[in-house]
């Protein structure tokens, strides 16, 4: 029953985590942060496929993890590949909802902190920064979607400079969104 409920888990906040992607931040070239917010910039400049870049980049994550904490390697690794799949299988959907950009952003940042917050309540995640969050939340204590809007923070700036302000300024309110999404699905209550 523990298997089927994490593999239920895993593909509910895979589905979440693509529609978020593909519904709301694709149409408007918004960014989430991370290892997403790094194949989103790629998949932006170069039409780069977004799925497949998530797991090249999550490569040297999973290496470490695999050396150093395994027990996140076996918990993130069928996330990653769930999420990164269903994210390519699920771009025909883009475009099927037009709305403003900031209410992209919002309802995009909804979707996307479910998603990534139901997995990590049941110990697993898609890995990339979501699983580096997770280990720096063990380590100190700090609640994971805070150390999430940190480490996506980086890279939503280095996408506005590459991209554009309006860029920026959306995946501000995207990244602000997943964060609250994912320190109220993951707080103990």
């Amino acid at each position: 029953m523990y298997f089927f409920t994490k593999g239920l888990v895993i593909l509910i906040g895979s589905t979440a985590v693509s529609l978020g992607i593909n519904l709301f931040l694709t149409p408007h070239q918004i960014l989430d942060g991370g290892v997403v917010g790094l194949a989103l910039i790629l998949h932006y400049l170069y039409k780069l496929k977004i799925g497949l870049m998530i797991i090249i980049i999550s490569i040297p994550v999973f290496v470490i993890s695999w050396y150093k904490y395994k027990a996140y390697f076996y918990n993130s690794i069928h996330g990653l590949i769930v999420s990164s799949l269903s994210i390519d299988l699920l771009k025909p959907v883009r475009n099927l909802i037009q709305i403003d950009a900031i209410y992209s952003a919002i309802f995009g940042g909804v979707l996307m902190g479910f998603g990534v917050g139901l997995m990590l309540r049941f110990q697993t995640s898609t890995g990339g920064t979501d699983l580096i969050a997770q280990f720096l939340s063990d380590k100190t204590g700090i609640n994971v979607g805070i150390l999430i809007f940190m480490i996506d923070s980086i890279v939503i700036v280095i996408g506005g400079l590459l991209l554009s302000s309006s860029t920026l300024w959306l995946s501000i309110i995207t990244i602000l969104v997943v964060g609250i999404t994912t320190s109220i699905m993951t707080s103990h209550v």
